[in-house]
């Protein structure tokens, strides 16, 4: 009798609709503020995305299971993966003007309005990632749609610098959004908030500059994102009063800084090699810190599997694998951006990490200057003499991906 092949079938397939749980926890928030009256109830989201999250992601474990390349182009094809993205945005805005509604009409006490802050600051933070894997794409409704979920938190510069300066310059000091060894969040979140608008700045101006254009168009992918921000708050403003503008600027900044700590913990330390000629290696999976554990890789669309995603950015989220070569973090996103956000914490959970990727040499990571002798010491004394060193041989080739679970063929829903 012959060895009949198993159809692969995405394990997660039903669980992925998950990701629409945050955009959907502000009106829980509010039934439950309505219902009982605590004002308590606006710090629901970030407890449940913080807290909750995390300790149901440490009971699931990991999952490193990788779809066989034969299903790829299937799953590439499959709807419903795409429209699951495109979903989080009406939820994203329809949780927005609710609690535009409730911060005008509300009568909240401080702390209930720090709390509704920080839920829509979540909602419109996480929406970051739903915009990252929209803008990767090629298709231009998916690139346009990457701009209005980027439009709450005013940050629509995120779509030049992620795609055309992040991903060049990924894992070098020359990059804003790539955090060095030894360098707090807080630190870092100045350096990359200014870094990444002049370098989107620059890029835009540049590709309009090499064509002899101006770049006052709204061809300016960065002026028209700007425009859709200004006509929301308008909007918002002409609906809720101009009081909501203050709600509306400090939920764009908890937005973006979620983030940017995101940001922080993803290439935290690791950097690339120049080769003899002067040039940065090539991206690896070495390159991005990886998680996979379960639960907040289907909350993110799978941006965990940050390696990957470098190395292919149109790759689309639910094809994303892991590879052995890649070091991963101790836990979750949700788990490490807490972690991040305290840096005793952060330094004694992440340090020896990434000199143990290194095999103790400081030589080898993108190291915070200011940091360089106090880690140097910890580091049992190898010098750091700069945060790359030109002249150093660049490392064999990284571990292919993880090889899946039993042997499984074709493609499948």
């Amino acid at each position: 009798m012959g060895t009949e092949t198993v159809p692969w079938r995405d394990t997660r397939k039903p669980l992925w609709p998950l990701a629409l749980l945050v955009p959907a926890l502000p009106f829980v928030a509010w039934s439950l503020w309505h219902a009982t009256g605590g004002g308590w109830a606006w710090w629901l989201t970030p407890a449940i995305v913080f807290g909750v999250i995390p300790v149901v992601d440490l009971l699931i474990g990991d999952d490193r299971e990788n779809p066989p390349e034969e299903a790829v182009p299937a799953l590439q094809a499959d709807g419903y993966y795409r429209w699951l993205t495109y979903l989080y945005l009406p939820a994203q805005y329809a949780a927005l003007v609710l609690c535009c509604a409730v911060w005008t009409h509300g009568g909240l006490s401080w702390p209930a309005a720090a709390g509704l802050v920080a839920t829509v600051g979540v909602v419109d933070g996480i929406a970051i990632n739903t915009a990252h894997e929209l803008g990767h794409k090629r298709e231009k409704a998916e690139r346009w749609l990457s701009k209005i979920a980027l439009a709450p938190t005013g940050y629509g510069h995120f779509y030049v610098e992620h795609n055309r300066g992040h991903h060049t310059r990924v894992a070098t000091p020359e990059d804003p959004a790539s955090s060095r060894l030894g360098e707090s969040f807080w630190a870092f979140w100045p350096r990359t908030v200014v870094g990444s608008l002049r370098s989107a700045w620059r890029l835009e101006t540049s590709r309009f500059r090499l064509r002899g254009r101006s770049p006052w168009t709204h061809r300016n992918d960065i002026l028209n994102a700007w425009v859709m921000t200004l006509v929301l708050y308008a909007v918002l403003a002409i609906a809720f009063g101009p009081g909501v503008l203050v709600f509306l600027a400090l939920q764009a900044v908890v937005g973006f800084s979620l983030l940017e700590v995101v940001n922080y913990l993803e290439h935290y330390g690791l950097a690339r090699r120049r080769t003899a000629a002067g040039r940065y290696e090539k991206v690896d999976p070495r390159h991005s810190w990886n998680s996979d554990r379960t639960v907040t890789n289907v909350f993110l669309f799978q941006l965990q599997r940050h390696s990957d995603h470098h190395a292919n950015p149109l790759r689309r989220y639910q094809t994303l694998r892991s590879f052995d070569a890649s070091p991963q973090l101790p836990a979750g996103y949700a788990t490490m951006v807490v972690a991040a956000l305290l840096p005793p914490v952060w330094r004694r959970v992440m340090d020896h990490r990434v000199l143990a990727h290194y095999g103790g040499d400081l030589e080898l990571a993108n190291v915070h200057p200011p940091a360089r002798e106090r880690l140097r010491r910890r580091a049992g004394g190898v010098a750091a003499p700069g945060p790359l060193s030109p002249a150093a041989p660049v490392p064999g080739p990284a571990r292919g991906p993880r090889r899946g679970g039993p042997t499984r063929r074709s493609a499948g829903g």
